[in-house]
């Protein structure tokens, strides 16, 4: 598979086919830019520029993106492609190649003239480049750019009344302040041309404002119900001259930062450098694995409010959530070798533990977290253990007892007794999560007064997770000097009570809850099995891979429920309510599958059968890298027809669990890496 990602024209025999595939590019504090490879606006997350304010939240679109005209002996070429509400312009009928590798880059032919578009962020700045590369043919012509400015949250849309900037020009520079907020500069600068202003242009019925680029339509947000109509605010154009046969290199640079002189083609090289650097770092040769590190890094950024790492748990929308960023610890981190971010993330959490609990997800404001999970610190302490399996000194166990270590204690003690959300520890050993409109597990959708899955009482995953966690914190007393008799004696316990009451001979597998019995056939079920520490028969972890496979795996996850189940719901489309009424009712879920294959591979002891099939569940999500969000992973798909990608185009914990998996439990078995 390549490191880079190659299409050509045949991506985009039509608007509508090009948008279907996308790119994203990070700048490591929760800024981010994405498109289509056809160059059009799909849905109302798409920018060249998606500042974030207060890292990594705040997120700010400021650059819609820049158009392209070029004149040539009179003749006019528009590179736009975008819907609009009653029309398009389908520019990409002159886009020759589109290439993906740490940076996305557009090649346009027009006549005789090659154009060269890359797009590139700077690392860990709200500030993006747009460079070109221009060979012009044999006559004199014409380049022009125009750059669409905003100033909204990002996903969100403009009414033309909020287009309202104070413009500013001096020299090679632009700079707006939008009346939302004119604290705010944002500034354009261009290496090359000269402003012309678009008020001077002549007027008609037909274009009446050439300040507005009017009625973009996106069609994802029209499939979700969206209102899917924007404007975007476009004072000047950049105009850029060419000779005879010349060769430009120029740049814009659009920044809400302070404006410095760094070139643009520095900052490409730079976005290169950093991808190359990490996939060295990660000591990896495998070409899908590296470009899964690449991806990882996407996910791995800056909170200012604690000034270390933490994970955003999916683009474009998510910030960091608690629960996520745990079970996509090992893969972002780890799997990559990335053992500063991992200590970073660690800490940054700890810091938020209270009463026992990890947050659930951080807000876009300064207001405290929230902490409605069961499953998170859980999680972290999963997490932990990981961390000093693939670590392992001195250091990294110092690291633990002195700043994580109390803060462990404190979950295990939570949990022992009783916490928020009706979390506590049964007479059986076993723990209970929920009541009420509460929902505390990963399937978390409540509509109103609905309770879509509603998972009260013994939840499976939770119980293996809580076996799990006595067992790493009976290891790590041993090794801090504590006693480890009291996790010991309840982990027995625990072992008693979940062997006996979860298992449905009925089914071949786990009750998805207990007390009140619930024999739905779900993925939760799956972490019994692939968790470190287990409780079941070597019989029983065969026959729940079995079942999970025969009923849920669907090439690019695990379906939420079995399809054949009288209650599955096959698509996730549609308005909000209609989706959030599939979300965990049989819509397939990427990130299981990382811990299914783990399984499957255990089961199964490792031998060169299993590792193949193994292999093969890793391979086709190669292809998937080439849909959807090139080099990404979605975060959902279809019950049915697992093909086109739903919820966030790609998402921490699907790049994670596929890349874990396949380093943990494949690559090292597979005869040509020995």
């Amino acid at each position: 598979m390549e490191l880079q990602y190659t299409l050509g024209r045949g991506a985009w025999r039509t608007l509508a086919e090009g948008n279907e595939k996308e790119w994203l590019i990070t700048n490591g504090i929760g800024g981010f830019a994405g498109h289509t490879v056809s160059g059009g606006g799909f849905r109302s997350f798409h920018a060249y520029l998606v500042a974030a304010f207060n890292a990594p939240v705040e997120r700010y679109t400021i650059l819609t993106r820049t158009q392209e005209q070029l004149t040539i002996c009179g003749r006019e070429y528009d590179l736009t492609s975008q819907q609009y509400v009653n029309d398009a312009k389908n520019g990409q009928e002159y886009l020759q190649r589109f290439c993906l590798n740490a940076v996305p880059q557009y090649t346009y032919q027009v006549e005789d003239i090659q154009i060269k578009k890359t797009i590139a962020l700077e690392h860990k700045k709200n500030t993006v480049v747009i460079c070109y590369e221009i060979h012009n043919g044999m006559h004199p012509a014409e380049f022009n750019i125009v750059p669409l400015l905003n100033y909204r949250p990002s996903g969100e849309y403009s009414e033309r009344a909020d287009l309202q900037f104070d413009i500013h020009i001096d020299g090679q520079t632009l700079t707006a302040r939008p009346a939302a907020n004119p604290t705010r500069a944002i500034q354009l600068f261009a290496s090359e041309g000269s402003f012309l202003d678009r008020q001077l242009r002549p007027t008609s019925a037909a274009t009446p404002n050439y300040l507005i680029e009017e009625n973009h339509y996106y069609e994802f947000d029209n499939r979700n119900g969206g209102r899917a109509l924007d404007n975007h605010y476009t004072p000047y154009d950049i105009r850029v001259n060419l000779e005879p046969f010349a060769h430009k290199r120029f740049y814009l640079k659009c920044t809400v930062e302070t404006l410095d002189t760094r070139d643009g083609f520095e900052i490409v090289a730079a976005a290169n450098a950093h991808a190359k650097n990490l996939m060295t770092q990660s000591a990896l040769t495998d070409s899908f694995a590296l470009n899964l590190v690449k991806a990882a890094d996407n996910f791995i950024v800056d909170r200012k409010s604690t000034g270390l790492k933490t994970v955003l748990a999916g683009y474009p929308w998510f910030a960091d959530w608690g629960r996520d960023t745990m079970i996509a610890f090992e893969g972002l981190t780890l799997s990559t070798k990335r053992f500063d971010d991992a200590r970073e993330i660690l800490e940054s959490f700890v810091r938020y533990i209270k009463n026992g609990l990890v947050p659930n997800v951080f807000p876009d404001t300064g207001s405290d977290p929230q902490y409605n999970t069961v499953d998170a610190s859980l999680w972290y302490i999963q997490a932990v253990y990981q961390y000093l399996q693939y670590t392992g000194t001195q250091q990294d166990y110092d690291f633990v007892q002195t700043t994580l270590y109390a803060k462990m204690i404190e979950i295990m003690q939570a949990y022992s007794t009783a916490t928020d959300f009706s979390i506590r520890m049964d007479d059986d050993g076993l723990i209970c999560a929920g009541s009420g409109l509460d929902q505390v597990t990963w399937m978390d959708v409540r509509v109103g007064e609905i309770v879509v899955t509603p998972r009260h009482g013994k939840p499976v995953e939770i119980n293996a997770l809580w076996y799990n966690a006595l067992k790493i914190m009976a290891e790590l007393a041993r090794k801090f000097g504590d006693v480890p008799d009291t996790y010991l004696e309840l982990a027995e316990q625990v072992k008693t009570s979940f062997t006996t009451k979860f298992w449905n001979e009925a089914t071949q597998c786990l009750y998805d809850v207990v007390d009140a019995d619930d024999p739905s056939i779900r993925p939760n079920q799956i972490w019994a099995v692939s968790l470190p520490f287990t409780m079941l028969s070597a019989e029983q972890e065969q026959k729940i891979v079995q079942t999970v496979y025969s009923k849920l795996y669907a090439t690019y996850g695990l379906r939420s429920l079995s399809f054949d189940d009288p209650r599955f719901r096959p698509q996730y489309l549609g308005p909000l309510l209609s989706r959030d009424l599939s979300y965990h009712m049989g819509t397939t879920w990427g990130f299981p599958i990382g811990a299914f294959i783990s399984a499957y591979c255990k089961v199964y002891e490792y031998q060169p059968h299993a590792i193949q099939r193994a292999k093969e569940m890793c391979d086709v999500f190669a292809d998937h890298l080439q849909d959807g969000c090139l080099n990404g992973i979605a975060e959902i798909f279809d019950g049915d027809f697992t093909a086109t990608s739903r919820g966030c185009f790609t998402q921490a914990w699907s790049v994670s669990e596929v890349l874990r998996a396949y380093v943990s439990d494949v690559l090292p078995y597979l005869p040509e890496h020995n």
